[in-house]
């Protein structure tokens, strides 16, 4: 089942930021799209509930080092 998220995630701010978390989470299995806007501050995330969890999208944005407001 696909779901559409908007996370609000804190640190980025440049092109390799969209780069990183836009390839990191990307290669996550069940994510069909990601799109990073810097200037919100937000990243919106298309994924298959039934295959990546929430936790994982977070734990990915994290690894990249960069914090999501929850």
């Amino acid at each position: 089942m696909m779901t559409t998220e908007t996370l609000n995630v804190k640190g980025m701010s440049c092109a390799h930021c969209v780069q990183a978390v836009e390839g990191s989470v990307g290669k996550l299995e069940g994510v069909s799209n990601v799109t990073v806007h810097l200037d919100q501050g937000t990243v919106d995330i298309e994924y298959d509930k039934d295959i990546t969890k929430h936790e994982d999208i977070v734990e990915e944005i994290d690894d990249q080092g960069y914090d999501v407001e929850e």
